[in-house]
């Protein structure tokens, strides 16, 4: 069995945001992009998983703490916990829509240039909030701008069985915090 088939996100396609908090400051090496200056808060990061195992099988990689540093996120993800993930099952590859409205949305800053954008040329794919991003008003903003999206969901809270398995999968992956600093 894959981790795909396991995951209440579900092995299709689609895009993804990942909500991480950080306690501490650091400074976090990433791969050969530089180093990472991490504040305490919140950073939202955009993805995409159209490859075997779609996002499901992402973001069961991305919860795993211990793998082999791969990905931009991977870095930051060994200094942070995962509160939430945001996805869409659309067929249009959307992070780079959802990159462009969460640079825009208040309160974000760019904490590296080029994080997660090496394969395109948005200048990044990780945003640093202050205080935790609204997924509903992320949500508003996205439809504003382009009323064809598809539905945009998140593994939060009790709404479903499926979603109170991911806020297991999400507490039990995240405990306990690594130490730094």
């Amino acid at each position: 069995m894959t981790a795909a088939d396991t995951s209440p996100l579900g092995s299709r396609p689609g895009t993804y945001i990942l909500v991480l908090e950080t306690r501490k400051a650091a400074v976090i090496p990433v791969g050969r992009l530089g180093s990472l200056r991490a504040c305490p808060g919140f950073y939202v990061y955009a993805g995409s998983a159209f490859g075997p195992g779609g996002v499901g099988a992402r973001c069961a990689r991305h919860l795993r703490l211990v793998k082999p540093l791969h990905w931009h996120i991977d870095y930051l993800r060994s200094r942070s916990r995962i509160l939430e993930i945001w996805f869409t099952y659309d067929a249009i590859r959307r992070e780079h829509l959802w990159a462009s409205i969460l640079g825009r949305s208040p309160g974000a800053g760019v904490p590296l240039r080029g994080f997660g954008a090496s394969d395109c040329t948005c200048p990044t794919h990780l945003f640093h909030f202050a205080a935790r991003p609204s997924f509903l008003g992320f949500r508003r903003r996205v439809r504003r701008i382009c009323r064809a999206h598809g539905t945009i969901s998140r593994t939060r809270g009790e709404v479903n069985a499926g979603e109170r398995e991911a806020v297991a999968g999400l507490r039990k992956l995240n405990a306990p915090l690594p130490r730094y600093g």
